[in-house]
């Protein structure tokens, strides 16, 4: 059986990413992929690597232009998603990819974004315990923001098997500059990046309210750093042992709660994620340790700030809201080198 889809926020970056992972999706047929200011142009005019939408353009970013799609993925930038949403009927599947109904706690909204707090989705991370069913059950769904994901998955284990406690989390995790979006911007010319790591919005990452929902953590600290590629996102997490533990308790605790998944992959002992490995896919690379002089527990993730931390999560999430195989579309291969 194949589906509709209609994607808003077509032309940026994560949009673009969208198109292209449905373009091979074996179910999913892109009926309208929505814009702003490039509404009308072709698809190819913005995202020339997309080819196979050659003789297709971008359409309005509006209900009536959504109207036959089964599902509606959105893009937008943060605080556009809520009142497009509400425009959309009641029976219209919809992921979105913004972080406007992520958050359960009003305050927490309005402590780190602008606008009224439009409520919250379920929360779309399938590898966190219980929530696939959650998801595949759903009408609306938010997908998770991308050091969220990276973050989350990484601690979330150590957590629930009570080997770390959950104040004095620190995250230390390094992005792409595409997770700040395709629009310019002195800090982002290659002039700017290349040959060098900066760090900004530290103490104050609006992705530190969702890994505290999600996770369980009750403090965290991150420093996020912007590095010199296109994409990825290395997240390295610390966190005080509850007991005295080893590399082993730490690993064990990764296995145990991602056994069996499909995209989330526990790295043998000694070799470490790499964000080269996981590029173009929906996969995610774990390794822990416990560091020799501190105590503290170590573990760093890997994934593709475009596939799993955006468009290839928003894909796994549709699967499920559609009754699909939860990896249709989806690849954990990456390109190398």
């Amino acid at each position: 059986m194949t589906f509709k889809v209609a994607v808003a926020g077509a032309s940026g970056y994560a949009g673009g990413e969208v198109l292209r992972l449905l373009a091979d999706h074996p179910q999913l047929d892109v009926v309208a992929a929505g814009a702003h200011s490039n509404a009308g142009e072709y698809i190819t005019a913005v995202h020339p690597h997309l080819s196979a939408y050659g003789d297709r353009r971008f359409t309005p970013t509006s209900p009536e232009a959504f109207a036959e799609a089964d599902l509606v993925i959105m893009t937008l930038p943060h605080g556009q998603s809520a009142a497009l949403a509400a425009q959309l009927p009641a029976g219209q599947k919809v992921v979105d990819l913004g972080a406007d109904h992520r958050l359960e706690d009003a305050a927490a909204w309005e402590s780190y974004y602008s606008g009224p707090h439009a409520g919250a989705w379920t929360y779309g991370l399938p590898e966190l315990p219980g929530q696939r069913e959650k998801i595949a059950a759903a009408d609306r769904v938010a997908a998770t923001g991308c050091y969220a994901v990276a973050t989350i998955l990484a601690l979330r284990p150590l957590l629930d098997a009570g080997i770390a406690s959950p104040e004095d989390v620190v995250v230390i995790a390094a992005s792409g500059t595409s997770g700040a979006g395709n629009a310019p911007k002195k800090n982002l010319l290659a002039s700017e990046v290349t040959g060098s790591i900066s760090a900004y919005k530290v103490g104050a990452h609006q992705h530190v309210p969702e890994i505290k929902q999600a996770s369980g953590a009750a403090s965290v600290s991150m420093t996020p750093l912007l590095a010199p590629m296109s994409r990825g996102i290395l997240s390295t997490v610390t966190a005080k042992a509850t007991a005295e533990v080893t590399a082993a308790d730490v690993r064990a605790a990764l296995a145990k709660a991602y056994d069996g998944e499909h995209f989330v992959h526990v790295l043998r002992e000694g070799q470490w994620p790499a964000t080269a490995s996981v590029y173009g896919t929906n996969a995610v690379q774990l390794q822990g340790t416990v560091d020799k002089d501190s105590g503290r527990i170590v573990v760093t993730s890997a994934i593709d700030n475009l596939g799993k931390g955006a468009a290839a999560q928003v894909v796994q999430c549709a699967n499920l809201m559609l009754g699909l195989p939860e990896a249709a579309g989806l690849t954990v291969n990456g390109v190398a080198p």
